[in-house]
């Protein structure tokens, strides 16, 4: 299985120009074409509402709750660690299944150190 990575990061000023919807239909073309991936994998901080919010609205449901993935900054809102990640996942046209979704995701918590 192949398995690229990599971080996408947008200044302020490009935001709400509809960057990230060409960015995130060009990485699904490209996956599910060339690769023949089964679904596009990304992680966000929780506490981003406003990306978690974009993502869904791109088809993206949330696989599982990485705590502490992006460190230990101590408790937010709720008790909860901020820097606590959503693992979100979009299935792709060989996910026929849909394997790569769960309707709890939010529920599922693992820990940083069970993701590789």
């Amino acid at each position: 299985m192949a398995r690229t990575r990599h971080s996408t990061y947008c200044s302020p000023e490009y935001r709400r120009l509809g960057l990230a919807g060409k960015l995130v239909a060009l990485l699904e073309t490209v996956s599910d074409e060339v690769y023949k991936g089964f679904f596009v994998n990304l992680y966000v901080r929780c506490a981003n509402t406003i990306a978690v919010n974009m993502y869904e609205g791109f088809g993206y449901s949330v696989y599982r709750r990485v705590r502490e993935y992006y460190g230990s900054l101590g408790a937010g809102k709720g008790g909860r660690d901020e820097e606590d990640a959503f693992n979100m996942q979009k299935p792709l046209s060989k996910d026929s299944a849909r394997r790569s979704i769960r309707p709890n995701g939010r529920d599922m918590i693992v820990s940083a150190h069970d993701v590789s």
